[in-house]
């Protein structure tokens, strides 16, 4: 199982980890808890592993959303606040 580490400790300590990571070590990155990415040693071979990419509905058969209020209201509106 990965180990969990904080954004923040990656950053801090980036050396340390890599050279764990090389050795074999994985890791769970978090930030604010909640896990965001995992950094693993690479395959093998050295090449990644890439999945490919799938399209599960063509583009066009999305419903576009609609509002009853305009994007630049909700923009003013927004600036307003700062």
């Amino acid at each position: 199982m990965a180990e969990q580490l904080a954004h923040r400790d990656l950053r801090n300590r980036s050396a340390e980890i890599l050279r764990d990571v090389a050795a074999g070590a994985s890791y769970e990155i978090t930030n604010h808890g909640e896990v965001v990415a995992m950094l693993t040693p690479p395959a093998p071979d050295g090449r990644l592993r890439v999945r490919r990419a799938t399209v599960r509905r063509p583009f066009a058969e999305i419903r576009r959303a609609c509002c009853a209020e305009s994007t630049q209201s909700a923009l003013d509106d927004l600036r307003g606040e700062r």
